[in-house]
Order: C-alpha cells, then sequence, then structure tokens
C-alpha cells in the first residue's frame, strides 16, 4: 500500500514544472549521431522516465504519438519553455525498442548549440543522467535483444572501415556466430543430460540402452566441428584488425615512393639519399574491399638470431616481389629482364611497375588485392568465422574439456561429465549465457558513447 502510495504521489507532483516521475532513475541520454556539424542529429533517450521527457520537451499534453511514427514538434526547455529547435521526434515503447526500454529519439539540426541546449535540457529534469560509452547496447543485451556476439558484431560494423569488414560485422550482428555457438550448447546440454542421467539412474534400470554411446558420438562430432573452426588461419581475426603488408627491399629502391603512391599522399620521405626511411612509416589502406596496414621499413636483414630468421623465412613465403623505376630501362633490356625472371624457378609472383608513370600499378594492385583476399577470406562464404581472440581462447579451453571427457569416460565418469559441464561453460562465455559479466566492460569500453 505504501509503495503505491509513493509511487501516486511521484506521479502527481511537479518539480519546477517537471513532473517528479522522471526522477524514477536511471534515465539515460546521449547524442547518438556523432559529433561535428551536420545537417541532422539524434539524441536518444532510453528508461522508465523517457515518456515523461517527451512530454516535457515536445509539449505533449494528451496522448503520446504512436509508436514508431515520426511527429514534427517543437522543442523545449522543460523549466523556462524556451523553444530550443524544431524537429521531429520519435516514441519507442518497451520491449519493442533497441534497448528494450521506452525510448525516444528527438531528431533535431546538427548545429554544436542546438545540440548543446538539448542535452542540458535533458540534463536538468531529474533522474535523466547522460549515458556512458556502450550502454545503450548494454541495456539492449541486459534485455536480451541482443546476444554478446551481435554486441561485439555491432561494434565491429560501428568500426568497420572497408567494405569486407562491413560484411563480416553485419553477419555476426545478423546471429550467424551467436546461432552457431548456441547451437553447439544445446548438443552440450543435451549430452551432460544423458550423462549425468546415466550416473544417477542407471543402477535403477531407468535407462535405456545405448545412452553413452550415442553422447561418446555426439561429443566426437562436436569435437571435430569446432576444431575444423579453429582451424580458420585466423582469417576473420586478420579482416577484423587489417593485413599488415611490409614493403621491404634494397635502399633507395623506391620503397618509399611506392608507398607515396599507393596511398596517395607524400607519407614518407623521398630522397636520392640512400637510407632516408631510418624508422618504420605506416599507413592504413582499402585494397579491394579489404584493410590493410602498409608499412615502409629500412628492409630485410640478415640476422644471427634464431627467431628473427624465422620471422624473415615466413615473410618472404608471403612475399610479392616489385620491381619498381622500370621506366629507367631501354625496352630491349626490360624485354630481356621479363625473360630471365620467366626462366628462374620459386620466385613469388613478379610485378614490374614505374612509380614515376604509373605503368604495371593496376596489375600489382590485382595481384596484391587476390593475396589479401586469401589471407582474410570471402566473410560472407561457407561458416562464420572466428572474430575475436576471447572466442579462440574460449573455443581452445571448450576443446580441451572435451578432451578431458573422451580420456576419463571408462575410468571415472563423474569427472568425464564435469569436462562436458567445463565445455559447456566455455561456450557459454562466448554468448554471454554464462560467466558475462567480467568480460562486459571489456567488450563495451570501445562503444562510442550515444550507442
Amino acid at each position: 500500500l505504501w509503495h503505491f502510495l509513493a509511487t501516486l504521489i511521484r506521479l502527481v507532483s511537479t518539480f519546477n514544472g517537471v513532473p517528479a516521475g522522471l526522477a524514477d532513475a536511471d534515465t539515460i541520454f546521449a547524442l547518438s549521431s556523432g559529433h561535428g556539424r551536420c545537417g541532422v542529429a539524434v539524441v536518444r533517450v532510453s528508461g522508465s522516465a523517457s515518456s515523461m521527457a517527451l512530454r516535457c520537451m515536445a509539449g505533449l499534453k494528451r496522448r503520446l504519438p504512436s509508436p514508431r511514427t515520426a511527429l514534427l514538434r517543437s522543442i523545449t526547455d522543460p523549466h523556462s519553455k524556451e523553444i530550443l529547435d524544431r524537429g521531429l521526434v520519435l516514441w519507442f515503447p518497451g520491449p519493442h525498442s533497441f534497448t528494450g526500454e521506452d525510448s525516444v529519439e528527438f531528431h533535431i539540426h546538427g548545429g554544436p548549440a542546438v545540440i548543446t541546449a538539448v542535452l542540458q535540457a535533458l540534463g536538468s529534469m531529474p533522474g535523466m543522467r547522460p549515458a556512458e560509452a556502450g550502454e545503450f547496447t548494454r541495456r539492449a543485451f541486459q534485455a536480451g535483444k541482443l546476444g554478446l556476439t551481435e554486441v561485439e558484431g555491432l561494434g565491429d560494423l560501428i568500426h568497420a572501415e572497408t567494405e569486407a569488414q562491413r560484411r563480416q560485422a553485419l553477419r555476426q550482428m545478423s546471429g550467424d556466430l551467436e546461432r552457431l555457438y548456441q547451437g553447439w550448447s544445446h548438443r552440450l546440454k543435451r549430452c551432460l543430460a544423458h550423462v549425468e542421467a546415466f550416473i544417477d539412474f542407471s543402477e535403477d534400470e531407468l535407462i535405456e540402452d545405448g545412452v553413452l554411446e550415442r553422447v561418446d558420438s555426439s561429443v566426437s562430432t562436436l569435437l571435430a566441428e569446432i576444431e575444423r573452426h579453429l582451424k580458420d588461419e585466423r582469417r576473420g581475426e586478420r579482416l577484423r584488425s587489417g593485413v599488415h603488408v611490409v614493403i621491404a627491399g634494397a635502399t633507395n629502391a623506391g620503397k618509399s615512393s611506392l608507398l607515396n603512391t599507393l596511398c596517395q599522399r607524400p607519407a614518407a620521405i623521398v630522397s636520392s639519399i640512400a637510407g632516408t626511411t631510418r624508422d618504420v612509416v605506416e599507413t592504413g589502406l582499402d585494397i579491394g574491399g579489404f584493410p590493410v596496414l602498409l608499412s615502409d621499413t629500412a628492409g630485410l636483414r640478415d640476422s644471427t638470431d634464431l627467431i628473427e630468421q624465422e620471422g624473415v623465412r615466413r615473410a618472404r613465403e608471403r612475399c610479392l616481389l616489385v620491381l619498381n623505376k622500370t621506366d629507367l630501362l631501354p625496352e630491349a633490356q626490360r624485354q630481356k629482364l621479363e625473360r630471365e625472371l620467366k626462366g628462374v624457378s620459386g620466385l613469388p609472383p613478379v610485378c614490374l611497375i614505374s612509380c614515376q608513370t604509373h605503368e604495371g600499378l593496376q596489375d600489382f594492385l590485382s595481384v596484391l588485392q587476390s593475396r589479401v583476399k586469401t589471407l582474410c577470406g570471402d566473410p560472407l562464404s561457407d561458416a562464420p568465422t572466428l572474430t575475436q581472440a576471447r572466442h579462440r581462447a574460449h573455443l581452445q579451453q571448450c576443446v580441451a574439456a572435451l578432451a578431458q571427457y573422451q580420456k576419463l569416460r571408462d575410468t571415472d565418469l563423474a569427472l568425464a561429465a564435469e569436462g562436458v559441464r567445463l565445455a559447456l561453460t566455455s561456450l557459454g562465455r562466448i554468448t554471454g549465457k554464462l560467466g558475462a559479466e567480467e568480460i562486459l566492460d571489456i567488450i563495451f569500453k570501445d562503444f562510442c558513447i550515444g550507442k
């Protein structure tokens, strides 16, 4: 009764003309469309007081607008009633909203003064506070609107800079990876249930024959699927972070000129003096929709260090041989060079180019794009690929736990069952269904405010 009366008092009372229902707390707001001058800015509000904020600032004294329908209104300060702007308002009642809560969007003009005035007006109302980075998406996850892998896909989509990154992130955000891991989880739950039932009831002859054999078969099949999923050569992770391409070679061979030609700006110092590049110069490029981090270095060197020697060997396995300054060669000498190169076995793909005339540049870019695509894979083909290092770590733990089941199955079934349970826990940590709290801060900290 007292709870009901307190609620009633909050609903009918006011504070400086603002209904005190706004003070129900945990209602957040933020600019969601990014900073800087723009034609239209979107301010998002989410929480129990969203409807009251909409009424106060859009002058809606009677009923709220129809859900998900834009309404043109004057946006006013809730205290002074001064008109701050004229724009569109949209009402998203929970649970049918991004966060699962009552939500409001103010579509206003994108000038800094307008945005500041609207944000200050929202912040002046009791119970309203600015959102933290990623808090809207965190609420969507906690409301069950998004799984954890879908949240990560959304984060990758926001940060995607190339077409291939966009495709991979959109596929993950759409739930492809979530469905794959959830399917594995459901199969493991069934295996665990059957093993524990066998342990508890087999002596009473209440368990049908062949239960453990079916579990053995399911575990073996699932183990093979996860191991195959892990053998992806890190294509998804590479696409997410970018392929590192190093320009290495002899001094004064035109490495910096090639870098500048590819990025179409003077990123590196070019000089006739040998050894101009004293440090690594890096720049990001979009090569055929794939992210590339291009580095101009001082070149490969001979070393007595075994680890460095192995690194150089691996680098040479993925080399493209680029011969620059072909514009300085007479035609006859160039043709002779091409014939000699064709007769040498074991050479990587050879590209003859001129950074001065751009001759052969398109052919070189085609070869480079093909190599990068091979390293990253097609994000839309076959099964979804791993995109996060944490996914790989948990899946490796899952594999080890299932191997424990197979090892202990005939000697200690209780410990073998614990292996299945640990495998299920590892999968749950990927999707957020188990033990998600300790990794939430890591995931959401990279989101922008307002998302």
